[in-house]
């Protein structure tokens, strides 16, 4: 009876010892297979993209993108890049421009106003209206005062909204056409050596606080490429036909808060 006990406890031990051995094989084979699987995922091949300003190539996860480009950093993002559009801005390409006099370099900024329908900027309805009237798609059926203006050519390089989106048309390589007939300090043809910022509102209201805001983001960006711009307003440089940016535009505010000199500033920082 001894020795079939003590071959019964043998069968138990070698029983247990197998199944124990078991488990232990199959969790190893189970962490081999998931160890297997990380290593798997790690190689996996990522999405290669090419900073628009340097052309660096890095992995899609690393990049800044905006719109359907993509950064490798913040400066670079807030920069004109070789062609001259700015890496933060919407980019709504306009057809109404054309190219600057030989070896010609931007040397003023001329702020505008706009509103379509004008007064209504309220309505976001706004925004789109003036980028379809930029890009000559404006529906002239949508509105009266749309008719008296569909065969306009015009475009600004730059427009901020009441919301603080910054959209660009032009090249700031290229003349825009935006100040017409016009005449800064005794130089005619203001187009030519001027970049034209539309602010979305009217002569009768103030704008909004983040539009300065975005504003002096966006000189401060387009001086890193073009250090001696002085600044007017459309009224400066058309008095007889323009009054633009209007009474409710802060000069002053734009200069304290962009920091720049004001000899820069030739009509002064008086709102008109």
């Amino acid at each position: 009876m001894n020795l079939i006990k003590w071959l019964l406890l043998l069968l138990g031990a070698a029983y247990f010892y197998y199944w124990f051995k078991g488990k232990e094989r199959a969790a190893q084979i189970q962490l081999a297979q998931a160890e297997a699987e990380a290593q798997k995922q790690s190689v996996a091949p990522q999405t290669i993209v090419q900073c628009q300003l340097c052309h660096v190539h890095l992995p899609q996860s690393e990049a800044m993108k905006q719109e359907e480009r993509f950064y490798c950093s913040a400066q670079h993002l807030q920069a004109l890049d070789d062609a001259g559009w700015l890496g933060s801005a919407l980019w709504r390409p306009s057809p109404n421009h054309d190219a600057r006099p030989d070896g010609c370099i931007p040397d003023l900024v001329v702020i505008h106003h706009i509103s379509l329908p004008p007064g209504e900027f309220q309505k976001r309805a706004s925004t789109q209206h003036i980028i379809d009237f930029f890009q000559n798609t404006l529906d002239i059926s949508a509105h009266p005062y749309f008719a008296e203006i569909g065969g306009q050519k015009v475009s600004s390089h730059f427009l901020i909204s009441r919301q603080g989106q910054v959209f660009q048309f032009v090249s700031t390589k290229q003349r825009a056409w935006h100040a017409g007939v016009s005449e800064f300090l005794g130089r005619e043809r203001c187009n030519d050596f001027s970049i034209g910022i539309e602010m979305e509102g009217d002569g009768d209201s103030s704008f909004e606080e983040i539009q300065y805001q975005q504003l002096s983001i966006l000189i401060q960006n387009i001086q890193k490429e073009f250090p001696k711009l002085q600044f007017a307003g459309h009224s400066d440089i058309a008095p007889q036909r323009k009054m633009d940016p209007g009474k409710f535009f802060d000069w002053t505010k734009l200069q304290k808060t962009t920091l720049i000199p004001e000899k820069n500033f030739p009509f002064g920082l008086d709102s008109r």
